[in-house]
């Protein structure tokens, strides 16, 4: 899918937990995407649809998708990972899931499960007090 939906992030600033030291206490790097899935111009409504259905936890009651980032110090690279996740959420929820084929199991493996069973049964046969 090669929708480009820069244009309908909205982005949250804030400060970061964890280390960083002093420049944690003072620089907002932690960085929240939100975006919200029943205003999108971009999708269409089957495509919503298939969005909501595939990934319900993902999806807060009011229809946003939350993706935050606070992995680095630097707020541009925790926006540009925050995008990147969000890329792929959305490339996972629109992948095509490939249907599975049954397959017959071969005379070969049933015959070697039921000789393995066999060996079982004389190995604890063996075990038994006369």
């Amino acid at each position: 899918m090669q929708k480009n939906f820069d244009s309908e992030f909205e982005f949250i600033f804030s400060r970061s937990s964890g280390a960083g030291g002093q420049h944690v206490n003072k620089t907002s790097t932690k960085v929240e995407l939100r975006f919200n899935i029943n205003t999108s111009k971009i999708l269409n409504l089957s495509e919503k649809e298939i969005i909501f259905e595939k990934m319900p936890m993902k999806i807060s009651n009011e229809g946003y998708i939350q993706i935050v980032s606070q992995e680095t110090r630097s707020q541009f690279k925790n926006k540009q990972i925050c995008i990147k996740k969000f890329y792929e959420l959305i490339e996972e929820a629109f992948r095509k899931e490939k249907k599975r084929i049954k397959t017959k199991r071969t005379l070969n493996s049933i015959l070697k499960r039921l000789d393995f069973k066999k060996q079982r049964k004389d190995i604890k046969e063996r075990r038994k007090k006369i």
